[in-house]
């Protein structure tokens, strides 16, 4: 029987899916520290996590017989992608299932801080009765900067507009705006056309420390600042400075460059004692919702790569749809993008008089993937001379 370990409390119709289709699945609330980890995977063949979990190279080096990862989140910065590739471990992930849950989050920030409901949240906490219109307004009207224009971005600005909005959007890439929107040519100039700026980017290096001192100080006077992508793009002591000198008037922070491994542990920032803040730990996409959709989703790419060698919408592995098997058994065959692997792959079948029933290839960068239905059973001798290939990764035989 197939193992999965599912770690990080991820929702719990996941592990039911997995178990309906045979799987034994262990469940653990808590991310694992790299040798927790490298332990845990003991006779694990899938392995699901979130954002706090780190899979390195020593992980997978460690763990080989480890077949895939199942990222429940958008993010996959957390995993080796490389490193896996090269280990022939396929990586999934939900980039779509929580958009809705990050973008209510974003728009909720936006009229709570545009209002300083954080501020006069707190002065009636501590007895202080301040009716006042001071510093507040309506959304309707102000211009919203969105950086990062993908699936999050993009969303966010149709309903951004639909509050009456003007929206603004900045992407290195070539997007197609929705509605209104306007595509701002620099980040200086978003920023300084904007009364709220919001980031949406994802988890690539280059986008470590991208926003900082220089970005804060060309953001208009009063404006509001919210970051709901990933904690180590901003410089949160540049964000104070501004917060303090009254340049900004407000933020939103809902990740951190360094967040606790599980719910109920401390955590401490200086951002704390600022007045009109609202600070969340990391739940832009924690929705009962959103943990539904992502549990069904990632399972279910998971379950057809174990059981079909389907890498559709694998992150870090060539993309091959496949529906069922033709033929007796299904040959998954991952390798390194060389010449003349196919040729090898068909010439040690056919010196078997082994018939093709279907197969598909597909490369991407240095691996490739082929993924061939046989009419009979091949016998230990050829699945021997198969996985001698020069260039083979990993090779799974799946059964009818």
């Amino acid at each position: 029987m197939p193992k999965a370990l599912l770690l990080e409390n991820i929702h719990p119709l996941a592990a039911q899916a997995l178990r309906d289709h045979g799987f034994e699945v262990e469940t653990m609330k808590g991310a694992l520290s790299e040798d927790e980890l490298i332990g845990a995977l003991d006779g694990v063949d899938l392995l699901g996590i979130r954002s706090k979990t780190t899979v390195t190279k020593r992980v997978l080096d460690a763990r080989p017989t480890l077949t895939a990862i199942g990222c429940f989140c958008i993010g996959t910065n957390q995993v080796d992608l490389t490193a896996a590739a090269k280990a022939g471990v396929a990586v999934f992930n939900a980039p779509y299932s929580n958009t809705r849950s990050v973008v209510e989050l974003v728009i909720c920030d936006i009229i709570c801080l545009m209002r300083r409901i954080p501020a006069h949240t707190h002065h009636m906490k501590h007895g202080l009765w301040d009716k006042s219109a001071a510093g507040s307004h309506e959304v309707r009207g102000k211009t919203l900067g969105i950086i990062g224009y993908g699936n999050i971005g993009s969303q966010l600005s149709v309903l951004a507009e639909a509050l009456g909005m003007h929206v603004l959007f900045y992407d290195i890439e070539e997007k197609l705006a929705l509605g209104n929107a306007e595509r701002c040519e620099t980040l200086d100039e978003l920023l300084e056309r904007s009364d709220a700026v919001t980031i949406h980017v994802d988890g690539r290096k280059s986008n470590v420390g991208f926003f900082g001192e220089d970005q804060f100080a060309h953001m208009r006077q009063d404006a509001i600042f919210i970051n709901c992508s990933r904690g180590f793009v901003v410089d949160l002591d540049a964000l104070k400075r501004h917060l303090d000198r009254g340049h900004l008037s407000g933020a939103a922070i809902d990740v951190f460059q360094t967040e606790p491994k599980k719910s109920g542990d401390e955590f401490h920032t200086a951002l704390a004692d600022e007045d009109n803040m609202i600070l969340t730990p990391h739940i832009g996409g924690s929705t009962l919702e959103a943990q539904e959709s992502i549990g069904q989703f990632v399972s279910q790419r998971l379950e057809d790569y174990w059981t079909k060698a389907s890498t559709m919408l694998s992150v870090n592995l060539p993309q091959i749809t496949t529906g069922p098997c033709k033929g007796a058994v299904r040959i998954a065959h991952l390798h390194d993008n060389l010449p003349g692997i196919l040729a090898a792959v068909n010439r040690v079948l056919g010196e078997q008089d082994i018939n093709i029933s279907a197969q598909a290839l597909g490369t991407e960068g240095e691996i490739g993937y082929v993924v061939t239905d046989v009419a009979t059973i091949p016998d230990e001798r050829t699945l021997d001379a198969l996985a001698a290939i020069p260039g083979t990764i990993r090779m799974r035989v799946l059964e009818h």
